[in-house]
């Protein structure tokens, strides 16, 4: 079958198109990517959360891989509230980042996946009050992500200061990416997503700066809401996340496991005793028991 592409010009182009000027004070134009592969349950509120913003200067890229189960038929019906989408088979989620690099126009990215959404309508104009006054040097700025379940429960925000997470970060993904914020001089510098990666690919290029570089982190801001589930809740999947992580620290002259990575591989294993010896439903029970213990909020039992 051959591609689907439609590379429709409404507002949120038009906005973009019409803003691009050299002044220091301008209003950044943001590019808001949405990579999506049979998402037809969830994609239409994706949408509405980005269409909706009260910032004018966005616009939004959606790269599908070529999905049967209906939502191309739901890009068609928004083709005039997004500014280019695609639908054709890719290599997965970071070959359909890097296509979306090629077309957006914004001097500022985000990527969220189909199942989340903008938190508020307000966010986008909150976070470009902030680029606004960024330092050159700052090419990441982020804030919190809200962990949503399946029942559309929250379950806790994710996500705190750079000067907290600094050092964490280098031994593992600790950084709230969906709607993090990337300046387009990030991916002329240090060049696209790795797609040999599965996972952990947005971990990679972040360390790319992250290791000499800082963030900005934005306090009370929910940026998206992120809903719980498949990766993080599979011993199985999660083996691979930290697999991935720490090949990219390895890419990035981390020689040894970290101590926190390798502490990180033990909580899996243990993960999986509990699964095969008692089961899920009663792991799950005694991970948040153990949560609770540390004076963290119940995850496990609520998703």
């Amino acid at each position: 079958m051959s591609p689907i592409e439609i590379e429709s010009r409404g507002v949120m182009a038009s906005a973009a198109d019409t803003m691009r000027t050299d002044r220091v004070d301008a209003e950044p134009v943001i590019s808001v990517v949405v990579a999506t592969f049979n998402a037809v349950a969830s994609l239409d509120r994706c949408i509405e959360s980005v269409v909706g913003q009260t910032y004018p200067q966005k616009e939004l890229i959606i790269i599908d891989g070529g999905s049967n189960d209906g939502t191309v038929e739901i890009l068609k019906a928004n083709n005039e509230k997004i500014s280019c989408w695609v639908s054709e088979p890719d290599r997965g989620i970071y070959h359909a980042w890097n296509k979306a690099l090629l077309k957006a126009t914004g001097d500022w990215m985000c990527f969220l996946g189909a199942d989340d959404f903008f938190w508020e309508t307000t966010v986008l104009a909150r976070i470009s009050e902030q680029l606004r006054l960024l330092s050159p040097s700052i090419q990441i700025v982020y804030g919190q992500n809200m962990l949503v379940n399946d029942r559309g429960e929250h379950l806790y925000p994710m996500g705190a200061s750079w000067k907290k997470l600094k050092q964490k970060f280098l031994t593992s993904m600790c950084l709230p990416h969906p709607g993090m914020m990337h300046h387009r001089s990030l991916f002329e510098e240090h060049g696209p997503f790795d797609e040999s990666f599965r996972i952990a690919g947005d971990y990679e290029m972040l360390l790319r700066e992250l290791k000499h570089a800082d963030a900005l982190f934005i306090p009370n801001l929910v940026v998206a809401g992120v809903r719980q589930g498949g990766i993080s809740s599979n011993p199985s999947s999660a083996l691979l996340v930290l697999s991935e992580a720490r090949r990219a620290q390895r890419m990035h002259g981390q020689r040894f496991p970290p101590l926190p990575w390798m502490w990180s591989m033990i909580k899996v294993y243990l993960r999986f005793l509990l699964w095969n010896i008692f089961g899920e439903r009663v792991a799950r029970s005694a991970l948040d028991l153990g949560r609770q213990m540390l004076n963290q909020p119940r995850h496990w039992t609520k998703t």
